[in-house]
């Protein structure tokens, strides 16, 4: 009995016996994980901001070349005189260039030439700035640089009368715009590797930590969830991770109560199996002698002889029902028109209500009221929620100044019919309003199980009816319930018509 509870859930969950996952290692799990993505992420921010520095960085170095060669063209201008060979090897080696060029009024001017320039591959200006093309001329010289013949120009001074041009190869710059590259990509890489290990550090003891504690929990609660020690011990805070630690400490606790009272139904259903068994035979030797009390002339006996007849008769029935409760529910209710008031009389005299108690017992119900449904259950109904009020008001610390009264009163509203039972008891503890309704824990008095009011609620809703705790100013206790007719079929309704 003990294990039937956990094995059971085992089976609807799919969690096999003894079985534990082990949680991943570093690099498949969630740190792993966290560590790459950062790395990743970073690298291609880098990449987004390296772009448009190396376009920067490259007009820079052409600019640079740019100077060096209008630094001497400006004194070569100056003087209007030829450069010696060994100044101009000099301003070329200066630049990087095979050949110098000045253009003014229309004229062009070689100031230093190594050889005579081949033919170009490509024409760069740097005088204008930062652009979309320098980004696209960056990296065509960044990944199909080298070994090419480039023409640069731009202005010579700040007047912008004269240009300046020179002619190159292009592979000194490839060498620097490499270099260049190489140090951001080590630099990228150091800044990336550092704020990955910072967003790991904190979001390893902000979430993996918290989740991993919460997985161990899950799978150690999975393998024995009757163990109280198992119930997970939420974390103090605000967060999600503490607030899922919070729900699922709720929604085990829940489930250990749950399981307990699974349990505690499957051993009362084994007990009543028992007792239905040997109680079953008693009632049936029982109907048999009393079937004899009819024959008696005594008045008093055949007054009472067809009422404990018919209390027999409904015990045998009870006891042959008793197992559909754990089962399948209550047996589909096989509803008829009947009056209701000699009902709840019955179920006065059922109660056996003690002269000496004092306890008033009130029908106010129309002796011509009729109700359409299965008098059984109703009966049952009715009866449980007397009986409670009997019980309330016989406790025994009721005040004995307490005017104790039942009333059952009952009204027809159209298709349905209501019906309430008040009493003016001491009412119903707060406990037992929290859990109204259900079983084993509904109960109102000491040793009580609460299952009258769950068997009272099963019952009226079969009906398709409702039950509901009634608030009121005075003391005591009121529940009302309201039973509808069945539906009439439109074929019946007719027929009625005619």
């Amino acid at each position: 009995m003990q294990t039937g509870a956990p094995e059971e859930h085992r089976q609807q969950t799919g969690i096999p016996p003894d079985a534990r996952t082990n949680l991943p290692g570093f690099f498949n799990g969630l740190s792993g994980r966290l560590l790459a993505l950062t790395v990743v992420f970073v690298m291609l921010a880098e990449v987004l901001i390296f772009v448009p520095s190396v376009a920067a960085m490259r007009l820079r170095w052409l600019q640079d070349r740019l100077a060096a060669a209008a630094s001497a063209g400006i004194v070569i201008d100056g003087l209007q005189a030829e450069l010696p060979e060994q100044v101009q090897a000099d301003a070329l080696i200066a630049t990087g260039a095979r050949a110098i060029v000045i253009r003014k009024d229309g004229t062009s001017r070689l100031v230093a030439a190594s050889e005579v320039p081949g033919e170009v591959d490509a024409h760069y200006e740097v005088s204008g700035g930062y652009s979309l093309r320098a980004v696209g001329d960056a990296l065509d010289t960044l990944v199909f640089g080298g070994g090419r013949l480039v023409r640069v120009f731009g202005p010579m001074d700040e007047s912008g009368n004269a240009t300046i041009e020179v002619v190159m190869p292009d592979d000194a710059l490839r060498r620097a715009m490499l270099t260049y590259s190489r140090n951001v990509f080590i630099i990228s890489l150091i800044i990336s590797l550092s704020t990955a290990g910072l967003i790991y550090l904190s979001i390893n003891r902000l979430m993996i930590r918290p989740v991993r504690r919460l997985t161990n929990n899950m799978q150690a609660f999975a393998a024995d969830p009757e163990n109280p020690a198992l119930v997970m011990k939420p974390e103090c805070g605000l967060d999600e991770v503490a607030i899922a630690g919070q729900h699922l400490a709720a929604m085990q606790t829940e489930l250990q109560r749950t399981l307990r009272q699974q349990k505690s139904l499957a051993e009362l259903g084994l007990a009543v199996s028992k007792i239905n068994h040997d109680m079953r035979n008693i009632l049936a030797s029982a109907q048999l002698m009393s079937d004899r009390l009819v024959d008696v002339d005594d008045p008093l006996v055949r007054n009472f002889a067809p009422k404990l007849l018919r209390t027999i008769d409904r015990a045998v029935g009870y006891t042959s029902e008793v197992l559909s409760y754990g089962q399948a529910g209550e047996a589909e209710p096989k509803r008829r028109i009947f009056p209701l008031a000699e009902l709840v009389r019955e179920v006065r005299d059922m109660l056996g209500l003690d002269p000496t108690a004092g306890i008033d017992f009130r029908i106010d119900i129309d002796p011509g009221l009729e109700i359409d449904a299965d008098s059984e259950q109703m009966f049952r109904i009715v009866n449980n929620l007397c009986r409670n009020a009997h019980q309330a008001l016989s406790s025994p610390g009721t005040d004995p100044a307490l005017l104790k009264r039942i009333t059952v009163t009952a009204e027809r509203r159209g298709t349905v019919v209501a019906v309430s039972v008040d009493d003016t008891g001491p009412g119903m503890p707060d406990k037992a309003r929290e859990n109204l309704f259900r079983a084993f824990r509904g109960g109102v008095r000491s040793g009580g199980t609460g299952l009258g009011l769950a068997i009272a609620r099963e019952l009226v809703l079969a009906h398709g009816g409702t039950i509901a705790l009634v608030e009121k100013s005075s003391p005591g206790t009121e529940f009302r319930l309201e039973i509808p007719d069945r539906p009439v079929s439109m074929e019946d309704y007719r027929q009625r018509k005619l």
